[in-house]
C-alpha cells in the first residue's frame, strides 16, 4: 500500500486562499473526490468559490448547499458541491444519488466530509482546514489513491520553498 502525500498551505488572505483554489483547480480532472473538513467559519464554501471560479463558474453562483444539501455547477468540468451538515447518516448522502456523482465525469467537493467518509472512494483527497486567525487559514492536503497523490505531489513541486 503506497503512503499517502500531504502537503500543507498557509494563507493569510482571500485572495491567497483563491490562490490556492486556482492552483487545485488546474490540477483536477473528472473524477476528482475532494474531502473538505474544518470547523464552521473555517473557509470551507470559500475555497470551494474559488476552485468553481478558477473552473469557470461564476463564484456569485456558489453558495453553502446547507439547506439544498447538493449543487451542481458547469464549468469547465462538472463541479458537485456537497454540504453533508445537517445529514443524520450516509443513508441520506446515497439518497441524494451522492454514489453516482462520487463516480461521474466531474469534480465532487464535500463539506463535512467525515460524516460520510466511510462511502468515499479510496482515491480521496482529504483538505483539512483550521481557522488560525479573522484572515488566516492553514490547509492540510493528503492524497490517498493515485489521482489524488498525483494532485498534492504537483503542489508541493509547485509551491516556493517546499
Amino acid at each position: 500500500m503506497e503512503t499517502a502525500a500531504e502537503w500543507t498551505f498557509e494563507s493569510t488572505s482571500e485572495a491567497e486562499t483563491r490562490q490556492l483554489g486556482t492552483l487545485l483547480a488546474d490540477r483536477l480532472v473528472p473524477g476528482t473526490v475532494i474531502a473538505l473538513n474544518g470547523n464552521l467559519g473555517a473557509g470551507k464554501t470559500r475555497l470551494v468559490q474559488a476552485i468553481a471560479q478558477a473552473l469557470g463558474v461564476d463564484p456569485a453562483e456558489v453558495n453553502s448547499p446547507t439547506f439544498v444539501l447538493i449543487q451542481e455547477y458547469a464549468g469547465r468540468l462538472p463541479l458537485y458541491h456537497f454540504d453533508t451538515y445537517r445529514l443524520k447518516d450516509t443513508d441520506e448522502f446515497l439518497e441524494l444519488g451522492a454514489d453516482e456523482l462520487l463516480y461521474a465525469d466531474g469534480v465532487c467537493l464535500i463539506e463535512w466530509a467525515e460524516k460520510v467518509a466511510d462511502v468515499l472512494p479510496k482515491d480521496l483527497l482529504q483538505i483539512k482546514i483550521t481557522h488560525l486567525s479573522e484572515t488566516a487559514r492553514r490547509f492540510e492536503l493528503t492524497g490517498q489513491g493515485p489521482r489524488s497523490r498525483q494532485i498534492v505531489t504537483s503542489l508541493k513541486a509547485a509551491s516556493p520553498g517546499d
